[in-house]
């Protein structure tokens, strides 16, 4: 059985990850769009916010299994840049996988079981008891909720770091540009800095997006090198580029200097003036006298 070359492979199964990066970035869309939608706490009051959650029961469960999916989609396309990275530089971190998995993993059951949970316990305290916030703060209190926050919160750091370290060695090899490289490790970094904030989505979003138009082969530019090849092609640094751009002035230049100048082309004479001129240089012949 022969094996298949990794730069056909890749080829072959770009356009199905390139579907599930967009996919992805579409589906946090859409779990952000629930969030956003039906009854809100207008006050920071835990009370009211169990009172609106029991409200938005549905809604929370159904926001979180999207996001659980868009993350799913995350790590799915980082495990597919991963293990393009390691194909042209083999010495990079296993553990890497492993780390993405997890996280994203924790993150989206996480998410799930504490949308479900925080449901409960806000129908629990709507349908039993005075409504107070000593009754809340037991609620919120439980062993449960406190596990499932932490279980979420530690898979988004996990997979956060994954996150970084993938693009950073995507972008070494040359399979993502500097500006996708870049903004991915942004995304990694806000995800975790702005939990929750839209500022924060948008970048990951962006950055899923971009990464799907790369895989699909339609980057403005071209697709970078690396992905024809099979071999690491690093960006050229800064002063690489600083020399790249002055030996070609330099090579401009002498070409311009070495090519020889081409002699005036002679102007020509309107063809009356050159009649009047000899008529007007002719001397004119003298009258003889009559006797």
């Amino acid at each position: 059985m022969t094996v298949e070359n990794p730069v056909s492979y890749e080829a072959r199964v770009r356009p199905r990850y390139a579907a599930v990066a967009g996919l992805a970035g579409i589906l946090l869309l859409a779990s952000s769009a629930l969030q956003a939608v039906g009854p809100q706490t207008k006050v920071d009051e835990v009370t009211v916010q169990l009172i609106v959650t029991s409200k938005r029961g549905a809604l929370e469960i159904a926001g979180e299994a999207i996001s659980a999916l868009g993350v799913l989609g995350l790590a799915g396309t980082l495990l597919f840049l991963f293990g393009a990275s390691r194909v042209r530089k083999p010495e990079i971190a296993p553990w890497l996988r492993i780390c993405a998995i997890a996280g994203a993993g924790l993150a989206a059951i996480g998410g799930i079981a504490y949308g479900v949970a925080i449901t409960i316990k806000a129908h629990e305290f709507v349908t039993h008891g005075t409504q107070t916030y000593p009754q809340a703060d037991s609620l919120l209190s439980s062993p449960v909720i406190g596990v499932l926050q932490y279980a979420g919160l530690f898979g988004s750091l996990l997979l956060a770091i994954a996150f970084v370290l993938i693009t950073l060695n995507a972008m070494r090899v040359g399979l993502l540009t500097k500006f996708l490289g870049y903004l991915g490790m942004t995304a990694a970094a806000a995800s975790l800095l702005l939990i929750g904030s839209a500022p924060a989505l948008l970048i990951e979003v962006f950055w899923l997006f971009a990464v799907a138009y790369l895989l699909a082969g339609r980057w403005p530019n071209g697709e970078p090198p690396a992905w024809s090849t099979g071999n690491a092609e690093p960006w050229p640094s800064a002063a690489e580029m600083r020399e790249q751009r002055q030996r070609a002035i330099s090579a401009r230049n002498g070409r311009s200097q070495t090519q020889p100048k081409p002699a005036p082309t002679p102007a020509r004479e309107p063809v009356g003036a050159a009649t009047q001129g000899s008529r007007a240089t002719t001397p004119k012949r003298k009258r003889k006298r009559r006797k």
